[in-house]
């Protein structure tokens, strides 16, 4: 059972590479292998659904970092299987209602690989069984919520709505993670488990306010509550699958799982009562006002989601136990209206090229099917009986006249329930009328009709739901609710009846009036004010452009004071930086350093370090003369290289050298946006400055090498000299490092190392250059070097490939490999020149990229199958025929993904700076350069 878990989690992440494989396939096609994902994860929910009803808890371990107390944990019980299974359900609808929602010209392959991605971060976060994996998770449908809201990138509301939602929910992630932290210092762990058992000892501590606080501006930030609510009814500029999807049971929900799921660890203090319930019914009441006075369907739909969900948080926030389980009762419920009225908006959207209710009318008679399903959700919305938001809100009416604290507290709660139940009605009371009754419809530009057949299929079966619930509760919803409501309160659950009649008592007249009221209301403003008039002011929304431009403007001030395109000034800042940094534990603490007598140095030494030293102090001298400068700086660099020879390092000198050879090319290429002539001479005093700094930085430098140098060999050093064999089944101990022991790390360094080859590529591939110098006549050509380039490429490959096969046990690897078959390209692309090269190999570097990190990150995930940690290397011996036996480790996989990385990175940047597109002024194009009007960063003319 325990292998089904990682499966269910890892399904929509599997599928999303699927869809993106296959950018070609129809776009049935591509729909049919996002609906694998939540169909299968359904069928393993099924699996796993006799377990949870028992009240079992299903878990899943693999250790990831357990020294900070991260494991890999997944855990489902009852509220993680109701919560699963509202995110694979309705996703499966929303995959079937986007094939026919999407345009012919929106990219339906990008759409799915999104909504996949979001899917999976969902479903982590609710079978997260550490708090820490749960955070990693909520931060990841941030990101893929912040792609779906903005798909339609080339709309300004797409784009404003998902920055938006990014911004809000990203700022409450911060605060979350801080909340998150400080619980597990109170409890001591991160496991799910252990937090939820430890109560008593959190609401006992003195960090639980701020521990609270924190937790709970996650919370409110993403649910949408005041005052974070503004943030939703923008970020309807979605297509309406994501509204329906992001909006009903995933997205806005993850904050109300957050408080079901932490309630038993949070809950039943005061401040925890009058916060969260305050903060609910405040969220209630404006949601549902400012409902009514939309003109845009998803508006109105918007402003309601706020508002039920400031019920549910109501709810939670009384924490008896049967307001928690009417809280998890309308959870469900919401989810399942909403959902079909969402799509029933964007049906009538899709057939009438509009939301606007004011040129909307009358469809009843233009399309009656999706009219019925519409105005039964929207009953359902309004809390009518016979359908599942009566039985909910029937709850919250109950909970709120037995709600504890003092009396006034009772009747405030009292008071709000009963005006969301008017304002409730009323604003669904206009849905329904302004859409569907009245005349129309009139401005449009097509005739509406119902919408192909298979289109209507998931609001129907929601529309079902919504009627069985509301009819027979006992028989449909009883088991979930018991499951999920269980799994928060424990041997705490109450006694309830889910029947639909309880006779005649309080909250029945509190909903009865609710629908009087909201009817009258929505009349009675019909009649008092023009409602096709009312003009929305967005408060919220000028508010926080409004800090977001005074951030904006101090982040622009400080940077213009900071990085003002001096390249010596930021220089100067990272090493002084990096001076104070290193010296603070010395001074803080100061301790002469235990050095060992040093070893004496033969004769090859102290020639190697003279001429390292000769060619640095040459470097400061003929500065002004840049390609000399070069080949001086290249002389240190190969200096350095055979000192590592010296010291017996055959990786580090062969890396050494390699990069050094790619640098000089690198540095050589970038004489091309420098100008001809360099600036003024800097004062004498800032020379003295820098040289002072720079004696200081490489006497630290030198002083931390040699200590590291003289350690004794019981140390960390000696301990991977002994496990590398053993362990990671590697000779070789820099490559055992690199791949297995700090193989993550490794994993990060070529993930940076690949952003900047992208950064570079985006920067370059549209610069232009105004040349201060135009060369008469044609290029020179060079064959003999040319052939020899090209005869040496097959001689080169083959020794990359030596390199890298034998890297695990003895020197070399992905990372020299892949400098090595760089080497005769940059060569090629110097003579050659870059169109000559490219249009005979033809060759992708940022696919190579991508390909390479997919390897990467592939192989090293591979190990947590078998239960162990990321990147943990195996071993086969393989017998082949002829060859003998052949020694394999695992991690050569991740060294190919390192290897991919380094050659395609390299390649991308070289290949860059070696493309100078020429200026398209056409002064510029004769050579006729006006140094005044040449810009000094970019080089193109003013």
């Amino acid at each position: 059972m325990l292998p089904s878990l990682p499966l269910l989690l890892a399904l929509p992440f599997l599928m999303a590479v699927a869809v993106a494989a296959f950018p070609r396939s129809s776009r049935s096609t591509a729909a049919w292998l996002a609906a694998l994902a939540p169909l299968g994860g359904l069928a393993i929910l099924g699996w796993l659904t006799p377990a949870i009803m028992d009240g079992q808890v299903v878990r899943s371990l693999m250790p990831w970092l357990p020294q900070i107390g991260l494991d890999f944990a997944l855990r489902l019980d009852g509220l993680a299987w109701m919560f699963a299974g509202m995110v694979l359900g309705i996703g499966a609808l929303v995959v079937l209602y986007a094939r026919y929602y999407l345009s012919s010209q929106d990219n339906a392959h990008r759409f799915y690989c999104y909504l996949l991605l979001f899917m999976g971060a969902m479903l982590g976060m609710v079978i997260s069984g550490n708090l820490l994996l749960l955070m990693v998770f909520w931060e990841m449908t941030s990101i893929s919520s912040f792609l779906l809201i903005g798909f339609w990138s080339h709309r300004k509301d797409a784009r404003e709505g998902a920055r938006m939602a990014l911004v809000i929910t990203g700022g409450g992630g911060l605060a979350l993670l801080g909340g998150v932290l400080l619980i597990g210092r109170i409890v001591g762990s991160f496991d799910l488990d252990v937090v939820l058992a430890a109560g008593d000892q959190i609401r006992a501590s003195a960090l639980y306010p701020y521990a609270l606080f924190l937790v709970l501006a996650g919370i409110f930030t993403k649910s949408a509550q005041f005052p974070f609510h503004f943030w939703l009814p923008h970020a309807m500029a979605a297509p309406t699958p994501v509204s329906a999807y992001l909006h009903s049971a995933t997205m806005v929900k993850a904050g109300v799982f957050l408080l079901a799921r932490l309630h038993p660890a949070l809950a039943g203090t005061d401040l925890f009562f009058y916060t969260v319930s305050g903060i609910g019914a405040l969220t209630l009441l404006i949601g549902a006002w400012n409902a009514i006075f939309q003109h845009d369907l998803k508006g109105l739909l918007a402003y309601s989601t706020i508002s039920h969900l400031g019920l549910i948080t109501l709810l939670f926030g009384l924490s008896t136990p049967m307001a928690v389980v009417a809280g998890v009762f309308h959870i469900l419920n919401h989810a399942t209206f909403k959902a079909s009225l969402f799509m029933a908006a964007g049906i009538i959207d899709h057939e009438t090229g509009t939301r606007d209710m004011r040129k909307l009318g009358g469809l009843r008679k233009l399309m009656p099917f999706t009219s019925a399903l519409a105005i039964i959700a929207s009953l359902a919305m309004a809390g009518i009986p016979l359908l599942n938001g009566f039985l909910s809100k029937e709850m919250l009416f109950a909970e709120a006249l037995t709600a504890g604290g003092p009396g006034t507290m009772r009747t405030a709660v009292s008071i709000a329930a009963l005006l969301a139940g008017v304002f409730g009605v009323a604003y669904s009371l206009r849905f329904v009328h302004d859409t569907f009754f009245g005349p129309g419809p009139h401005d449009l530009d097509r005739v509406p009709h119902e919408p192909p057949r298979w289109m209507k299929v998931p609001v129907e079966i929601l529309v079902v739901i919504c009627v069985a619930v509301g009819i027979a509760p006992a028989l449909t919803v009883a088991p979930v609710l018991h499951a999920a409501a269980g799994s928060i309160l424990g041997n705490a659950m109450p006694e309830y009846s889910l029947s639909v009649w309880h006779g005649f008592n309080l909250p029945l007249a509190m909903s009865a009036i609710g629908v009087v009221g909201g009817v009258a209301l929505y009349f009675g403003l019909r009649k008092l004010i023009n409602l096709h008039g009312v003009q929305n002011t967005a408060t919220g929304r000028n508010v926080f452009h409004a800090q977001l431009d005074t951030v904006s403007a101090l982040a622009m001030r400080l940077t213009n004071g900071i990085a003002n395109g001096s390249l010596q000034r930021m220089l100067l800042g990272l090493v002084l930086v990096a001076i104070t940094v290193a010296a603070a534990p010395y001074i803080a603490n100061p301790a002469s350093p235990n050095w060992t007598k040093p070893q004496p140095i033969p004769l090859l030494g102290w020639a190697l370090w003279l001429v390292m030293m000769a060619c640095a102090v040459a470097t400061l001298r003929v500065y002004k003369q840049r390609l000399l400068a070069v080949l001086l700086v290249g002389g240190v660099g190969l200096m350095v290289s055979l000192t590592f020879v010296f010291l017996s390092a055959p990786d580090l000198a062969l890396t050494q050298l390699l990069v050094e050879m790619v640098t000089l090319v690198l540095m050589l290429l970038g004489m091309n946006y420098l100008p001809a002539q360099s600036g003024p001479e800097r004062p004498r005093w800032r020379k003295q400055r820098d040289a002072v700094i720079a004696i200081i930085a490489g006497a630290g430098l030198g002083a931390m090498a040699y200590s590291a140098m003289t350690l004794p060999p019981n140390t960390m050093a000696g301990e991977m000299l002994a496990r590398a064999l053993p362990e990671a089944y590697g000779q070789n101990v820099v490559n055992v490092i690199l791949v297995d022991f700090r193989g993550f790390d490794t994993f990060g360094e070529i993930t940076v190392f690949g952003i900047a080859a992208l950064v570079v590529h985006a920067l370059l591939r549209r610069t232009r250059m105004a040349p201060e110098q135009i060369m008469p006549g044609p290029p020179i050509k060079l064959p003999v070097p040319a052939d020899l380039a090209q005869i040496m490429f097959p001689l080169t490959l083959t020794v990359s490939i030596f390199l890298f096969l034998r890297g695990h046990n003895a020197p070399g690897g992905g990372f020299i490999a892949g400098l090595v078959l760089a080497v005769p390209l940059l060569i090629q692309y110097v003579i050659q020149g870059t169109a000559s090269v490219e249009s005979r190999f033809g060759f992708d570097y940022i696919r190579c990229i991508g390909t390479g990190l997919l390897i990467a990150l592939l192989s090293g995930s591979a190990s947590m199958l078998f239960g162990v940690p990321f990147l943990t290397s195996g071993h086969v011996d393989l017998h082949l025929p002829l060859i003998g036996e052949v020694p394999l480790a695992s991690a050569i996989g991740f060294d190919i993904g390192v290897y991919l990385v380094v050659f395609g990175g390299a390649m991308l940047m070289l290949s860059m700076m070696a493309t100078v597109k020429p200026s398209r002024t056409r002064s510029a194009r004769k050579g006729e350069i006006d140094l005044q009007r040449r810009s000094a960063r970019t080089g193109e003319m003013h």
